[in-house]
């Protein structure tokens, strides 16, 4: 598993050599269930870091260490270079969005969101002023008068923001907000949080099991696994080039091919590609898109072609994933223009430097 934090793009770079936050092995157990796993990483001024994982990865656990609701077992965590886990949650300068956005009821919008400031006895010109700013950043203006009931499912989430922003943090960390919302309206809102996270110009910390989400919003994406990082990248990287068979698979589809190499050649199955690994066996992620029917072929001699018969057609809109049975046994997921009914023999190619050699990710570390 990989814990390492060195840069794979140009926002790993920022992150590292410019940290806002820097978490330090930090770990966390409940009784004898460990949940995290010396966890180490940095986040940047201004980034928008995604802590992606399934139910029971702790990445929950993750943010609320971060929030002050949770302490570590081990570990530390820093801001600006201050050491910040010694401090209480209402002492950091940090705002969590939660799930479930908890707006009072009998509250007008504009109330909920200086409730904060009502509390910390802010001046009431002052006060007035940061709602306003907060509602304009999120366009909520017009509904200041209202009630949450009186407001949609969306509105309600951009509320939740303002009650956090208006209180400006250096950190914003928010907890799978998205989730209550139906799926149209879920991929207008991740837009728009990324644009408004690039407007404030505050960095975000957000937490989901969604690897569309993640993918759409991240300039990080921090995989977690059973309370261990297994790769951090930006998200282009992280699809593109996996450390592990678990990434590969967690974020998209793959096929995964289990290969003998021997004198600079893999072979699986009736496949056979040239490769810089040692000899021995090496795992391989190949993704569906990366095979491309010979209608689709690209004029390389160096590209891998075989022959394979068409076993499923599954229907994606504008694409069909197609299960191929290649010889020797080999069947592969292969993504294909929605276009025709495919049937019979068909011939594919796909290029050497797609087939990405990955580690394995055993089962092995208990935990949850």
């Amino acid at each position: 598993m990989t814990t390492s934090t060195e840069p794979a793009t140009t926002d790993s770079a920022k992150a590292v050599t410019q940290p806002l936050l820097s978490i330090r092995n930090v770990a966390k157990s409940f009784g004898k269930n460990q949940v995290l796993r010396d966890i180490s990483l940095q986040i940047a001024e201004g980034e928008f870091l995604t802590i992606l994982g399934e139910s029971g990865s702790g990445k929950t656990t993750l943010l609320r260490i971060i929030a002050g609701f949770e302490s570590a077992t081990s570990g530390q965590l820093f801001m600006a270079g201050e050491r910040m886990d010694r401090l209480p949650p209402y002492r950091r300068p940090v705002n969590t969005v939660f799930q479930h956005y908890a707006l009072f009821p009998h509250l007008s919008v504009s109330e909920n969101v200086g409730y904060g400031l009502r509390v910390a006895k802010v001046h009431e010109q002052e006060l007035v002023s940061r709602v306003e700013q907060a509602l304009a950043m999120v366009k909520m203006t017009p509904y200041a008068g209202s009630k949450p009931s009186q407001i949609s499912g969306g509105q309600q989430q951009r509320i939740a923001l303002a009650r956090a922003l208006v209180n400006r943090p250096r950190l914003l960390l928010l907890d799978e907000p998205l989730s209550a919302l139906d799926a149209n309206l879920r991929r207008q809102m991740q837009l728009e949080l990324k644009s408004l996270q690039r407007e404030v110009n505050i960095a975000f910390v957000f937490v989901t099991h969604d690897q569309e989400e993640a993918m759409v919003m991240s300039d990080r994406i921090a995989l977690l696994r059973m309370g261990a990082l297994e790769q951090i990248a930006s998200p282009r990287e992280i699809y593109s080039r996996p450390a592990t068979a678990y990434a590969a698979q967690f974020i998209g589809h793959t096929n995964l091919l289990r290969a003998e190499v021997k004198a600079r050649t893999a072979r699986c199955g009736g496949l056979s590609w040239p490769v810089s690994a040692p000899d021995g066996v090496t795992l391989f992620s190949l993704r569906p898109e990366n095979i491309r029917h010979e209608q689709f072929a690209i004029s390389d001699p160096a590209r891998i072609r075989f022959r394979a018969r068409i076993q499923q057609q599954a229907f994606h809109g504008a694409t069909e994933l197609l299960q191929v049975a290649c010889d020797g046994g080999l069947v592969l997921s292969v993504r294909a223009t929605a276009q025709k009914t495919w049937q019979g023999e068909q011939q594919f190619e796909f290029s050497p430097a797609d087939a990405v050699p990955v580690r394995e990710s055993p089962d092995n570390r208990g935990g949850s």
